[in-house]
């Protein structure tokens, strides 16, 4: 890459490969978001873990999700359950700091083996379906509140959390699309007081999250025009599967470099 291109690099701190494979991942993470609410950080997480560590893609992503709550969270509004998602992004704030504290003290290596095996787990749960006895009460609703505050400073994926609270509730698809849209609105607001006091929200952070929100916008877009209520019930099956398949090949080689 020469000419335009080199500020930009120069800017994200990135090589010509790096750049334009992060740029295509955060078009294909956006295209899931748009269609299915959820998935944009885990997606990136699951794959660009292999060009930078967790500590440094969580500030990015943070912009990622800011630019799609704020397309999606405008339509989502009316149908999301509003009270439970203050409720969980209250307990967010709590679970935040702890979980990027456990990431900041371990070594690159560790951090993302945890952050890929988080997001493995977390699939491979709600793939099947898990329900968690008592979940869907206040305490359940706060608790999971920690939980996904928690698991976003391990690796930006407390939304795949909440989808276990919503889930336990019995929500309709419709409802549990448009709360989770505004939890991720309202944890982006949030989280950034906590990524700026841990010293995180970096300049290399700002910059490529302003920069790869461009191709997660267009992704946002394309996707949403491809929801469709009809076929709203195979989203989730087909995106926890390819989650389930990028993060356990990141994790194989994670382990073998």
């Amino acid at each position: 890459m020469t000419g335009a291109a080199t500020p930009l690099l120069e800017l994200t701190a990135l090589t010509g490969g790096e750049f334009a494979a992060l740029a295509g991942l955060t078009l294909l993470a956006g295209i899931v978001r748009g269609f299915s609410g959820f998935a944009l950080s885990a997606m990136v997480m699951a794959t660009a873990v292999v060009i930078l560590p967790p500590v440094e893609l969580i500030p990015m992503l943070w912009w990622l999700e800011m630019a799609a709550s704020l397309i999606m969270v405008r339509g989502g509004w009316a149908a999301a359950d509003r009270p439970m998602a203050y409720g969980l992004a209250l307990g967010a704030l709590v679970g935040w700091p702890l979980g990027l504290s456990l990431t900041l003290a371990l070594p690159v290596e560790t951090s993302k083996a945890l952050a890929l095996g988080v997001i493995v787990l977390l699939a491979a749960a709600q793939l099947a379906r898990l329900r968690i006895p008592g979940l869907a009460t206040k305490a359940g609703l706060y608790g999971t509140g920690v939980a996904a505050g928690f698991a976003s400073g391990v690796a930006h994926v407390g939304g795949m959390v909440v989808a276990f609270y919503i889930l336990a509730a019995e929500r309709s698809a419709r409802v549990m699309r448009a709360t989770l849209v505004l939890y991720l609105f309202l944890g982006a607001t949030t989280s950034m007081v906590v990524l700026t006091l841990f010293g995180v929200m970096d300049f290399s952070g700002i910059t490529r999250g302003l920069v790869f929100a461009v191709p997660t916008i267009l992704g946002v877009v394309l996707g949403q025009m491809l929801f469709t209520e009809r076929l709203s019930g195979y989203y989730r099956p087909l995106c926890l599967i390819l989650l389930i398949g990028l993060a356990s090949v990141g994790l194989v080689r994670s382990q073998l470099v």
